[in-house]
């Protein structure tokens, strides 16, 4: 009988590990590539839209109040205000511009109505056909306090 032998038997092992040095050269070459390009990316500028001042107030001004409870007051010049159902918020602001289609529309809200809510007044006044329809804002020193 023949003595069986090891010598044949012995394989070399594949290594099963990712050589990581090629992989942190190109992460040190992309970090130089951002860190020279960075300063020369020029910032975008946002141009939102600013409010003007109007000359003169208008005589007549329609008010429509969105309260914090979301529910819809409606006020005419220097009237009380007058709550009213969404549905018929429309057919009022009609009564109250007197054939004067010209009349504008201020919808104020407070600040923690959601948008939602003040889209939806807009959307009924535009459905309506109501021109001129307008969002009250506070200039910068009344929105600090």
């Amino acid at each position: 009988m023949a003595a069986i032998s090891n010598r044949g038997a012995r394989r070399r092992r594949t290594i099963n590990e990712i050589n990581m040095v090629p992989f942190i050269d190109v992460m040190l070459v992309l970090l130089i590539i951002f860190m020279i390009s960075a300063p020369l990316i020029t910032t975008g500028i946002v141009d939102l839209p600013s409010v003007g001042k109007s000359r003169a107030q208008p005589e007549h001004v329609i008010n429509v109040i969105v309260g914090a409870d979301e529910k819809i007051k409606l006020k005419f010049d220097k009237e009380e205000p007058v709550p009213l159902p969404l549905s018929r918020l429309a057919e009022q602001v009609r009564l109250a511009q007197t054939g004067e289609a010209t009349t504008p529309v201020i919808i104020s809200a407070d600040r923690s109505v959601k948008y939602e809510a003040v889209v939806k007044v807009m959307d009924s006044l535009q459905s309506a056909g109501i021109q001129r329809v307008g969002l009250a804002v506070r200039n910068g020193a009344a929105a600090d306090n």
